[in-house]
């Protein structure tokens, strides 16, 4: 065999594996094994690129496997499972920096004479690349909270994000047809970098994840792009299924949120809106708060509860003190069930992701769809650290910036037990009107102590 022929065989092994590893990924019972697929469909295709016959000197290419390797390595072994949104963002904000600096390479290699169809592939590559860049950047502040959650938002935002991506385009085509003008070149990279500040700037805490999912799309697409300037077929092919799979996944999480993408992209989600004094002072006064031990005489009494995850959950690390608090209320004869909102925590399947560490079982994750109907037959909901998807404001008050956004019906069940360290609102800035119903009992606390405390007091019972 060839090493032409090996080369081919390689790629094409590893497109079917990554469409594969797609494929497992769609549930949790198989996406181990999607994972491994994709691993070794990775680990082909590099394979199979070192030994491309245009490779004169392999010393910078393992220069950069090491500085990769010397920072992917710390990120993947000590940053916690609680921090993998952030750790995606910079992921993806690494990947687009890489895509931008080969487009920028390529450029200045072929210049000033680059056929169009490589010129339009450049422009694409380094327009979404940097985009992608800064605001996975921007995006991994406000996951960290090194930036504020609430969406920074100026008159003319609209104007000025749409104006700025229309002369980026325009930079782009003029290109197409005069590659030699290098000046043009740097603005497009320029005007890319600070597009993607503001792209993400204005938008709020509760669309996180939505925007997670969309710039994981524009890598994907950059990634594309950078395959047909390198003449690369499987960087063209993974790039597409990158690209294409984030963008289906937004517009799931979009219809799920019951918004439409650009009411995510310039839309101000999110902005806090600051209630009255004195209707805040009202909301205090009449919160019902509790301990542990009236909680577990709540659960003794249960037939069935169900829990509802939240960011409060993953930052508290609790998964694993609520698995063994479910299962002492399965011994006791109670049904656990777990609902799953599509945007609970700051990413898709943030939530499936810590449950399935803690070994929770996969047939009691239930989507909000399966779960919805389930809450008025419950006798508890259990809601942990989860703010904007259980606020029934969504569903009764137009004002509120949540409005339309469908939520878990937690307020159906008889008792609603709420875990949460204060009344402090959550990512989207809003008050929970749920905190203050009359079946809500308040049970301040660190999650993960909270329930280790609802545990013992269980087993004394």
């Amino acid at each position: 065999m060839s090493t032409k022929t090996f080369i081919d065989f390689a790629y094409l092994a590893a497109s079917v594996l990554f469409i594969l590893g797609l494929k497992g990924l769609a549930s949790p019972e198989k996406a181990r094994r999607g994972i491994i697929y994709a691993e070794i469909g990775m680990l082909l295709a590099v394979v199979g690129t070192l030994l491309h016959k245009d490779i004169i000197s392999y010393e910078w290419i393992f220069a950069g496997i090491l500085l990769g390797a010397a920072i992917g390595a710390p990120m993947a072994i000590f940053m916690p499972m609680t921090a993998m949104p952030q750790r995606i963002a910079l992921s993806h904000a690494f990947g687009a920096l890489a895509a931008s600096l080969v487009g920028i390479a390529k450029y200045y290699h072929y210049a000033p004479n680059i056929p169009p169809y490589i010129m339009a592939a450049l422009s694409f590559e380094v327009l979404f690349g940097a985009l992608t860049f800064t605001g996975s950047l921007m995006a991994f502040g406000k996951l960290q909270e090194l930036i504020t959650g609430v969406p920074i938002v100026y008159k003319g935002q609209n104007v000025m994000n749409i104006s700025l991506f229309g002369i980026a385009a325009a930079i782009g085509i003029y290109l197409v047809f005069n590659p030699a003008n290098s000046f043009l070149f740097i603005t497009l990279f320029l005007v890319s970098l600070a597009l993607g500040v503001l792209f993400v700037l204005p938008i709020g805490g509760a669309d996180m994840p939505t925007v997670i999912s969309l710039l994981n799309s524009y890598a994907g697409l950059a990634g594309a792009a950078t395959g047909f300037v390198l003449h690369n077929n499987v960087l063209i092919i993974a790039g597409a299924l990158d690209g294409t799979s984030g963008f289906l996944l937004s517009v799931i999480m979009c219809k799920a949120m019951n918004r439409s993408f650009s009411n995510v992209i310039f839309g101000a989600f999110g902005q806090v809106a600051a209630p009255a004094p004195e209707a805040a002072a009202k909301q205090q006064a009449t919160v019902r708060s509790g301990t542990p031990g009236d909680a577990a005489e709540i659960f003794r009494a249960a037939k069935l509860v169900i829990v509802v995850p939240g960011y409060g959950m993953a930052v508290a690390q609790a998964q694993h003190a609520v698995r063994e608090l479910a299962e002492l209320m399965e011994k006791n004869g109670t049904a656990v069930k777990y609902a799953i909102h599509p945007v609970a925590g700051r990413m898709p399947g943030h939530m499936n992701v810590l449950l399935a560490e803690a070994n929770v079982p996969y047939d009691q994750l239930l989507d909000m769809d399966d779960i919805n109907p389930e809450f008025e037959h419950a006798d508890v909901s259990l809601v942990i650290g989860a703010n904007d998807v259980v606020n029934p404001a969504a569903k009764t008050d137009p004002s509120s910036p949540i409005y339309g956004m469908p939520i878990l019906d937690v307020e159906k069940s008889k008792t609603v037990i709420v875990l949460k360290r204060s009344m402090n609102p959550g990512f989207a800035g809003i008050d929970n009107a749920l905190f203050i119903q009359p079946n809500t009992m308040m049970v301040f606390g660190d999650a993960k102590g909270t329930l280790t405390k609802m545990a013992e007091e269980l087993k004394k019972l």
